[in-house]
């Protein structure tokens, strides 16, 4: 198993962009680093005006089995992509055990996003608590940290 399949992420569904920014924005306050955030969202203008914000770039757009056409940017989304680069195939669902996920906690993720829900993600393992702490004060639903990486 490659490191990357061994890589910490705590993720998070937000109901729309505006909680999701206000979460984002939290999440750097709390000193997380933007380049360990990440995001996916059904591709819409206040999608990508947000990534924009956010991480000062328009962001790749996919169209995922299940989604549809999304926004996506930061470490979440390679891994997710895997080597195979399959994200859009496979969809969310299928891809989340490369980030420490069970297929189902991917299929809820999958489904609130293919809702208009904005997908978030943080690639800090030293500081995951941290950040479903924030994710959760700030309405990231089915926050949780990927504890299944080696393990499925």
């Amino acid at each position: 198993m490659d490191n990357v399949d061994r890589q910490c992420f705590t993720v998070g569904v937000f109901q729309d962009v505006e909680s999701a920014e206000r979460g984002l924005e939290a999440l750097t306050k709390e000193g997380l680093a933007a380049e360990s955030l990440s995001l996916i969202s059904k591709e819409t203008p206040e999608a990508a005006a947000l990534l924009q914000r956010t991480f000062g770039v328009e962001g790749g757009r996919l169209d995922i089995v299940r989604i549809g056409p999304v926004v996506a940017h930061g470490p979440l989304v390679g891994v997710l992509q895997g080597p195979a680069r399959d994200l859009d195939r496979s969809g969310v669902a299928a891809t989340m055990r490369r980030a420490g996920f069970q297929v189902h906690d991917g299929f809820i993720y999958e489904t609130l996003t293919a809702r208009g829900g904005v997908m978030v993600g943080v690639h800090s393992e030293p500081r995951a608590a941290d950040a479903l702490a924030v994710m959760f004060a700030y309405g990231g639903g089915n926050a949780a940290i990927g504890a299944w990486a080696g393990r499925v």
